[in-house]
């Protein structure tokens, strides 16, 4: 089994001799079951979280221990637990095992993962959901970026939208972004600054009280002409274009309904090339109706849970239910538009035997095409307080993808947003 990893209070990370890496499923404490583990992806990161020391399983004393302090050489040193983000397409199994009491400000916005030391090799318990290599890191080489940084905004001088995607770009590393100005693939097309939810979760906007979002919200709704003038381009001009309303750097896109209805049009009488998508919270089932019937290709429609009570309590909606999302789904399949679930997974909540019931319903319902299994970005200690875990752990995340498929062979799974020649395989 893997060995524990644990870091000092500088960071530097160590494995311990014969102490055994543990995970967490919900509130607890797991030991991972080997046919789960796989070498980390080469584009994981690892984290070090100060005065949270980790928990281990002693095969010594056959019992969980609590790591807090250890000896390396004549030196005594506090320890504290060690976790990996994931490389994109990979879902993970496991948070890490750490108590949380020490933890003095709420974890930045990455999801947590569960990781060890398996001879030579870091590993976690994960398995791979979807593989774009246009989504790796190494194809995104600032060098190139910049140069086309000036020469596309130069191109489109004065455009509000073009000047927010560079500052994306440039400050965040938006990948989306960088997309634009390379002239290629899938692009962000932000519009709203408002939004009907209160996620705790959300990228683009933080209470003070919590961890500082990772990048500030569009803060102006652009003109018809700053969306469909730059953005035809990149459908008429890049390799596999895909346009995508709805990003982290913006509220909900569907408050500026009729801005993208009027959008999607003009764009459509330009050009029928390229993919449109939608990615939403789906609150307004009726404009959803209505854009769908606009020229739209494809929707993302987001979800942490088919459970009314686990949604609300991280979403916070304001002014519509997890009905009106569900009623959206089922609008947007019913039209024919390819329907995505973007369902924010999360060891322990995601794989309860009672979130699968729910889960199936609302398949059973509303008839999307495709679930997104994304990692959910969010402190795990304030995630399990905010859902009320329970003690027991779920039944793993790789089985409800397993059941999942056994029960809606037609249903198909990804981490990635699709163009339309890749809507349905072969097969399908």
């Amino acid at each position: 089994m893997p060995r524990l990893l644990f870091a000092d209070d500088n960071g530097t990370i160590y494995d311990h001799p014969y102490l055994e890496m543990l995970g967490c499923s919900g509130t607890a404490h797991v030991r991972p079951e080997p046919a789960t583990l796989t070498v980390l992806p080469e584009m994981s990161r690892l984290y070090f979280h100060p005065g949270c020391p980790p928990y281990a399983w002693d095969p010594r004393q056959k019992k969980i221990v609590l790591l807090e302090h250890t000896r390396i050489g004549r030196r005594r040193l506090r320890c504290s637990a060690v976790s990996t983000f994931i490389q994109q397409g990979w879902v993970r199994l496991l948070l890490p095992a750490m108590e949380y009491a020490g933890k003095k400000e709420t974890l930045p916005m990455w999801a947590y993962s569960a990781v060890g030391l398996a001879g030579e090799r870091y590993c976690a318990a994960a398995f791979e959901i979807d593989d774009n290599y246009r989504w790796s890191p190494d194809r995104f080489d600032d060098r190139e970026l910049l140069p086309q940084v000036q020469k596309i905004s130069g191109q489109y001088a004065g455009n509000r939208l073009v000047r927010h995607l560079e500052r994306c770009a440039t400050q965040y590393h938006c990948f989306a972004a960088k997309n634009f100005f390379l002239r290629r693939w899938e692009a962000p097309m932000p519009t709203s600054p408002a939004c009907n939810a209160g996620c705790i979760g959300c990228i683009s906007l933080q209470p003070a009280q919590s961890c500082p979002a990772p990048q500030s919200r569009i803060d102006f709704v652009p003109e018809l002409e700053e969306i469909t003038i730059p953005f035809t381009d990149h459908l008429i001009s890049a390799p596999d274009p895909i346009i995508s309303f709805g990003q982290g750097c913006e509220g909900e896109p569907l408050l500026q309904g009729d801005l993208l209805c009027r959008a999607v049009g003009a764009i459509r009488k330009r050009t029928a090339s390229g993919t449109i998508n939608l990615n939403t919270n789906g609150s307004l089932p009726g404009m959803v109706a209505r854009l769908c019937d606009s020229g739209l290709d494809s929707i993302r429609i987001s979800i942490n849970s088919a459970r009314p009570d686990l949604y609300e309590r991280y979403y916070g909606p304001r002014g519509y239910s997890f009905q009106d999302v569900c009623d959206s789904i089922g609008a947007a399949s019913r039209r024919g538009i390819f329907t995505m679930v973007n369902y924010l997974v999360f060891p322990g909540i995601s794989d309860e035997p009672a979130e699968l019931d729910a889960l199936c319903r609302l398949i059973d319902q509303t008839g999307p095409h495709l679930i997104h299994f994304k990692n959910l970005n969010i402190d795990p200690d304030m995630y399990l307080r905010r859902m009320g875990a329970g003690s027991s752990p779920g039944i793993g995340i790789d089985r409800v993808r397993q059941l999942l498929a056994e029960k809606f062979p037609a249903l198909q799974f990804g981490y990635f947003n699709r163009t339309r020649q890749s809507f349905y395989p072969a097969s399908v």
